[in-house]
């Protein structure tokens, strides 16, 4: 009974852990991940947005992307929410973020701190500030990145430019 208990506890701690204690599953990326859903060959929008805790305007602007997402079919268009914060806030800042502001859209921590190594990879033109956005359905060859803040008209307008 006693080694059930056991088992039970260290399977809810390991799923808490990998799930986060919101429920929700947080990924860690490296370049090479980042990489990967940048050059996604799947037929959706993919709307990728970079943003952290401590950034007043991308705090500002979530609530927009997880109240626009709610608006259509995931089948079309997927959300990804790439976290710049620092990986040893994942458990005392981001989690807790994310769990009193309900956000339940896919969420990504960017592990690599070396911003200069991979900021081109999402856009030449991007200069590293946040919150910005990248909008592209590689199928298509549509594409756009959108350095600050967007409001929810300003998303939505984006999506339905290229929906």
């Amino acid at each position: 009974m006693l080694k059930r208990i056991l088992i039970s506890v260290v399977i809810l701690l390991i799923s808490a852990s990998f799930y986060g204690l919101s429920g929700q599953k947080i990924e860690y990326l490296k370049i090479p991940d980042l990489e990967k859903i940048i050059k996604n060959p799947d037929k959706r929008l993919h709307v990728v947005n970079f943003w952290a805790t401590w950034c007043p305007p991308c705090v500002k602007e979530l609530p927009y992307f997880q109240s626009v997402a709610k608006e259509y079919d995931p089948s079309k268009v997927k959300f990804i929410l790439v976290s710049l914060d620092f990986p040893s806030q994942i458990e005392k800042q981001l989690i807790p973020f994310l769990k009193k502001n309900k956000i339940m859209l896919d969420v990504a921590v960017m592990t690599d701190m070396d911003y200069n190594s991979w900021i081109d990879k999402v856009d030449a033109s991007w200069e590293g500030n946040i919150p910005a956005t990248l909008f592209f359905n590689n199928p298509l060859k549509l594409r756009q990145f959108h350095a600050g803040e967007l409001d929810e008209t300003e998303l939505k307008s984006i999506i339905n430019k290229f929906l």
